[in-house]
């Protein structure tokens, strides 16, 4: 008897050697390359709370009065090709209700205009393509991919600097939960404005160069595990003025223990968490996971019945011997 493999059993060994290969192929390969920062990224988050504020008008500060910040980030599709980079502008500004709906945002109380440039994949800080300002840290407007349970260097616009931020467990956003790191900053001189001197109790002095503060009551952000991603930020800045090498504030500018992401911003992140977070799973872990289990079986099924093969007679001469005289 001679074996012969059929072709139903070869082609069994081939899918199955196929998928093997495949499972660390989509692991390794296709999942570090699916897990980077988009270059056309459109998205709006809203931060609401009360607070104080300096009211130009009435030149006082007005307490317990309700503050929105508004970030929109948008990506420089453009610059984000010609570099290979995530090229993002931000705008952010921050408005009373006097202000909202603002048709101008120089109108706001404050307003930040932004380029956030970052390696795709890692998520560091890229100085090129215009960056403004000089930004440094680990997170800003996300954490990079794959978020450990460690501190993580924060940007903080208003600061100028980075703050470390320190894991403080999980929390659930929307019934969807995520890595939380919180922090504080002390009080901070960051610069000087020009004003008049009675605003800073110097009547006597028509202008004066008053020292301009910067504190934090308290940072939380709440990210997304495998993306990055912030479904949930919460800040208490406090933005103040000093006369000339006072040790005291004398005008408050800004002050709110708790502006946090409104409703509506919280439930759209979880949603894009949730649906970034499923594809990088599924190309990270589910797909893998089954091509490996689906090609060990196919291969060792297919092996078998190739080793078994087909039984077939051997041929075999059945004529008759000649009888010779």
């Amino acid at each position: 008897m001679r074996r012969t493999a059929s072709p139903f059993s070869l082609i069994i060994l081939g899918l199955g050697t196929f998928l093997l290969v495949l499972a660390p192929l989509l692991a390794w390969y296709v999942e570090p390359r699916a897990a980077v920062n988009p270059i056309d990224i459109d998205t709006t988050a809203v931060y609401t709370g009360t607070g104080s504020y300096f009211d130009t008008g009435q030149i006082r500060t007005v307490a317990d009065r309700r503050i929105t910040i508004t970030q929109v980030v948008r990506g420089d599709v453009e610059d984000g090709e010609r570099s290979g980079r995530a090229v993002w502008d931000v705008t952010t500004t921050v408005d009373t209700d006097r202000t909202l709906p603002a048709a101008d945002p120089h109108d706001a109380l404050e307003f930040f205009l932004n380029r956030w440039v970052t390696d795709r994949g890692t998520n560091k800080p890229v100085h090129c393509c215009r960056e403004n300002p000089y930004f440094e840290g680990d997170a800003y407007l996300k954490f990079p991919f794959d978020v450990r349970k460690r501190s993580y260097q924060w940007w903080d616009n208003s600061l100028g600097s980075t703050v470390t931020l320190h894991y403080a467990g999980t929390r659930k956003i929307q019934g969807y939960r995520g890595y939380r790191f919180t922090g504080t900053v002390a009080p901070t001189r960051i610069g000087e404005r020009l004003v008049p001197g009675s605003l800073v109790g110097l009547p006597k002095r028509p202008q004066v160069q008053a020292e301009e503060w910067y504190a934090n009551h308290g940072i939380e952000l709440v990210a997304d595990q495998r993306t990055g991603r912030v479904i949930y930020a919460q800040v208490g800045p406090r933005r103040t003025l000093r006369a000339p090498g006072a040790t005291k504030d004398a005008v408050v500018l800004l002050d709110s223990e708790k502006l946090g992401f409104t409703t509506g911003t919280q439930k759209e992140q979880v949603r894009l968490a949730k649906k970034e977070s499923g594809l990088l799973r599924l190309v990270g872990r589910t797909l893998p996971v089954g091509a490996a289990v689906a090609g060990f079986v196919l291969a060792t099924v297919g092996g078998v019945l190739v080793a078994r093969g087909r039984r077939r007679p051997e041929a075999s001469d059945n004529s008759s011997p000649t009888l010779t005289m």
